[in-house]
C-alpha cells in the first residue's frame, strides 16, 4: 500500500527589519548584548502627542531597496514586507530556478493596522483639495492584505496566499497557516509581519489603548515582570521567514534551520488579562501536544510581555497551569523590552529571535528589567549559555487572541 510521506515544515530563511538594524546579523549582535532601541519618538507631526516613546526603524530607505514601480503603490508596511523577503529568501539560497512551478510558493502575512501612513497622506488630500487629488493607489495601500498581494506579485508566487487580521497573535498564527500548507503539499511559503503603527493618525487610533505606555523614559517605559510595569511601548518593522517542506528544502540543498511543530488559538476577550490566563495557558498546552513534546522538553519561552501588571501575573501563571513545576525552571525571555511591541510582527521577530537562539545556544536577555516581581525565571542583565532544542513562543493580542507555537532546532523528531 502507498502511503504519502510525512510533510514537515521546516524555516530556512529570515529576514528581518527592526529598530535594532536590518538584516539578522546587525538585529542578532543587538539583542544578545540586550540592548535597547527604544528612544524618543521623532516622527513629523507627532510632537503634540501623549506617546512619547516608540521603536523606529531608522536609517531605512525604502528608494534603494524597493522599485519605483512597487514604492509608489503600496505604504511603509509593505516597504519593510518586500525589504524583508527578499533578505529571506537570499538567507534561505531561494531563487526562482528553485520553483518547480509558481504555484509551489504562496505567501502568507499578519497585518494589524494595514498603511495608516499612506492613508493618513491622501486623506489629507481629500480633505485639503477634494476628491480629484486622492491618489488610485489609496485603494488597496491601506488595505491589510497589501503585503501579500506585493510580495507575490513581485516574485511571482502563486500558490496559496492570504493574511491573518487576528490582532497581534494573528503573527503567530500566519506561521500557522504557512505550516498547514506545506503539509497539504505546497513546496514554500514566504511567511511573516510587519507593521509601521508610528505615523500620527495610527499613534491617534493606539491612544484609545489603555496598556499602551505614557512614560518619557526610554529605559523606565516598557518593563514587563515588574513592579514598574507601565504597559507596552510600539514599534515598527518586523519579519519574513522562508517555511518549506522539509525534504524538499534538502533536495534543493538548503539545510533545516528550526521545524513548526506545534501551534494552538485561542480567545478570551479584549483587555480581559485575569481571563487570558486559562486561554493562554490551553494554547501552551495544545501546541506542545501537536508538537508530540512534553512540559519538560520546552528550553526556553519567549514571553508575550505586555508590560501590564495583570497581564503579566496572567501568563506568569499561565505557564505554570500549563508547564507545572518546569515554569520555575525554564529560561524565559522578552528582548521585544529592548525594541518595542511591533504588534502582529512582535511575535514574528521573536520566532526569528528564538530560531537564531537555538542556532547560537545563547538566550538573549530582556532589557530595561531587573526587579523581577513574578515566579518567572526571566533572563535579564547578560545573555545565558544554554542547549535549546525545544522554544516556545507566546503572544496575545488587545482584543483577545491567544497564541503559542514550539519550535524544534533544525529537524530534530520530537522524544520517544
Amino acid at each position: 500500500m502507498n502511503r504519502k510521506r510525512p510533510r514537515h515544515a521546516v524555516v530556512t530563511g529570515l529576514g528581518v527589519v527592526t529598530p535594532h538594524g536590518i538584516g539578522t546579523d546587525v538585529f542578532w549582535k543587538t539583542v544578545k548584548e540586550g540592548g535597547s532601541s527604544l528612544a524618543p519618538l521623532g516622527k513629523e507631526g507627532c510632537e503634540h502627542l501623549p506617546l512619547r516613546i516608540a521603536g523606529e526603524v531608522r536609517d531605512f530607505d525604502a528608494d534603494a531597496l524597493i522599485e519605483g514601480t512597487f514604492l509608489v503603490q503600496t505604504d511603509r508596511f509593505t516597504h519593510f514586507a518586500m525589504a524583508a523577503t527578499e533578505l529571506a529568501l537570499n538567507d534561505a539560497g531561494f531563487g526562482r530556478a528553485d520553483m518547480d512551478s509558481p504555484f509551489s510558493v504562496g505567501v502568507f502575512t499578519a497585518a494589524g493596522s494595514g498603511g495608516g501612513e499612506f492613508g493618513q497622506r491622501e486623506l489629507q488630500k481629500l480633505w485639503g483639495q477634494g476628491p480629484r487629488h486622492v491618489g488610485p493607489y489609496q485603494s488597496i495601500a491601506w488595505f491589510y492584505a497589501a503585503s501579500t498581494g506585493q510580495i507575490s506579485i513581485r516574485n511571482g508566487f502563486k500558490g496559496p496566499c492570504g493574511v491573518v487580521a487576528g490582532d497581534e497573535a494573528g503573527g503567530l498564527d500566519a506561521l500557522a497557516h504557512a505550516a498547514q500548507a506545506v503539509r497539504r503539499g505546497t513546496d514554500a511559503i514566504v511567511v511573516g509581519a510587519t507593521e509601521a503603527p508610528l505615523a500620527p493618525y495610527s499613534i491617534v487610533c493606539q491612544l484609545g489603548y489603555p496598556e499602551l505606555s505614557r512614560n518619557d523614559d526610554p529605559q523606565r517605559a516598557y518593563r514587563p515582570f515588574t513592579t514598574a510595569a507601565c504597559g507596552f511601548v510600539p514599534a515598527e518593522g518586523g519579519a519574513m521567514l522562508v517555511v518549506e517542506d522539509e525534504e524538499a528544502a534538502r533536495e534543493r540543498g538548503a539545510d533545516p534551520r528550526a521545524t513548526l511543530a506545534g501551534h494552538a488559538a485561542t480567545f478570551t476577550g479584549a483587555s480581559r488579562w485575569e481571563d487570558s490566563r486559562s486561554g493562554l495557558a490551553r494554547a501552551i498546552s495544545t501546541a506542545l501536544t501537536e508538537a508530540d513534546c512534553r512540559p519538560e522538553d520546552v528550553d526556553v519561552v519567549f514571553a508575550d510581555a505586555l508590560g501590564v501588571p495583570e497581564a503579566d501575573e496572567a501568563e506568569a501563571l499561565a505557564l505554570t497551569d500549563a508547564l507545572g513545576p518546569h515554569a520555575r525552571r525554564v529560561p524565559v525571555t522578552a528582548p521585544k523590552t529592548g525594541m518595542g511591541r511591533a504588534y502582529c510582527a512582535a511575535p514574528v521577530l521573536d520566532v526569528a529571535t528564538a530560531v537564531l537562539a537555538m542556532e547560537q545556544g545563547t538566550i538573549p536577555p530582556t532589557p530595561n528589567v531587573f526587579d523581577i516581581c513574578h515566579h518567572v525565571d526571566l533572563v535579564v542583565g547578560r545573555a545565558r549559555p544554554a542547549e535549546l532544542r525545544t522554544a516556545l513562543v507566546l503572544s496575545r493580542g488587545l482584543m483577545g487572541f491567544n497564541s503559542a507555537l514550539v519550535l524544534r532546532q533544525g529537524s530534530v523528531p520530537p522524544p520517544e
